[in-house]
């Protein structure tokens, strides 16, 4: 296993999740709608966004 390579997987993952996120957040207003979370909401959306992220760059054996 290749620590290096699972860290910076990770961090990226973990940078790339809140602007997904926003991206969504924006897309939505454009189109009208309005919404509000809490500091925890935003926190478990984060997460699953970076799990989601993650998922999907990790290679498939």
């Amino acid at each position: 296993m290749d620590y290096k390579k699972t860290i910076s997987r990770l961090l990226i993952c973990l940078i790339l999740s809140p602007i997904v996120v926003y991206l969504f957040i924006f897309v939505a207003k454009l189109a009208g709608s309005t919404y509000e979370m809490s500091h925890g909401d935003t926190f478990i959306i984060w997460l699953l966004m970076a799990i989601m992220i993650n998922m999907s760059i990790t290679k498939k054996q």
